[in-house]
């Protein structure tokens, strides 16, 4: 799966979005340092227990770098940034009944727009699944260079390499 790359200058506005979900009765918010036990289950159940890894590091900054959406008080997906690296958008999931809502869109835009709080111009999307889901929603490119390897694959660290 290659990298993606994509420039928070134009998002998409995230309001027409959220009242998509909303009348869906899904809200979307930053997850709570508390929620990190319920959270962590249900990405280790539903995803892996390396995207739970990685959510760990949002779940330890300020403010937290994960949203999360809910249904019936539910957690139904989540997404994560600047965690696997610094501009990085991701890991981020679901659930497959919710998938086509509008839930995975307002969790990557909410994502973006805090890469973009943060000072960032571009986003990595790493690792990226649904390459044509973010080119069609970000307008995400696909990182020539990378060759599908980014850095899930490193085995040495850049810095020391020449």
């Amino acid at each position: 799966m290659p990298d993606l790359i994509c420039s928070l200058v134009n998002l998409p506005p995230i309001q027409p979005l959220m009242k998509r979900i909303n009348e869906r009765g899904i809200h979307l918010r930053r997850a709570n340092p508390w929620e990190w036990t319920p959270l962590r289950q249900f990405i280790v159940t539903n995803f892996s227990e390396k995207w739970a890894d990685e959510t760990s590091v949002a779940m330890a900054r300020q403010p937290v770098s994960c949203f999360v959406a809910t249904h019936e008080k539910k957690i139904i997906g989540f997404a994560d940034y600047e965690c696997t690296r610094r501009g990085y958008f991701g890991p981020t999931g679901v659930l497959e009944f919710h998938r086509g809502s509008g839930v995975g869109t307002a969790l990557l835009i909410a994502s973006l727009i805090g890469l973009r709080d943060m000072g960032y111009t571009y986003a990595i999307i790493g690792g990226a699944g649904p390459v044509d889901f973010y080119r069609k929603t970000v307008g995400a490119i696909v990182i020539p260079f990378d060759e599908g390897r980014g850095i899930y694959r490193l085995e040495d660290d850049p810095a020391f390499t020449s």
